[in-house]
């Protein structure tokens, strides 16, 4: 039977991101720093239509997609839904 620090290891690890309550933040933040140089470009270009002088519906149609992509790629990296697939 083992001892030292390898059983309080084992017995910190509660879930399968490590330890207790560190996996969900990390997967948050790990999503939002995913997802934000997407966002940051589609909300961009929406920007850039609109002072070009175009109608703002242009604008404000772009705007939907991007908003629905960053929020699905948000929803796959924060739950994990990749790992695991080879």
């Amino acid at each position: 039977m083992p001892t030292g620090a390898s059983d309080t290891a084992e017995a910190r690890d509660v879930g399968p991101g490590g330890p207790e309550g560190e996996s969900s933040g990390r997967n948050r933040k790990r999503a939002a720093l995913a997802v934000l140089p997407f966002l940051a470009i589609g909300v961009g270009n929406v920007v850039l239509i609109l002072f070009q002088g175009l109608e703002p519906l242009w604008g404000f149609l772009i705007l939907p997609p991007v908003l629905f992509c960053s929020m699905l790629a948000y929803l796959v990296f924060s739950t994990n839904f990749l790992e695991g697939r080879t």
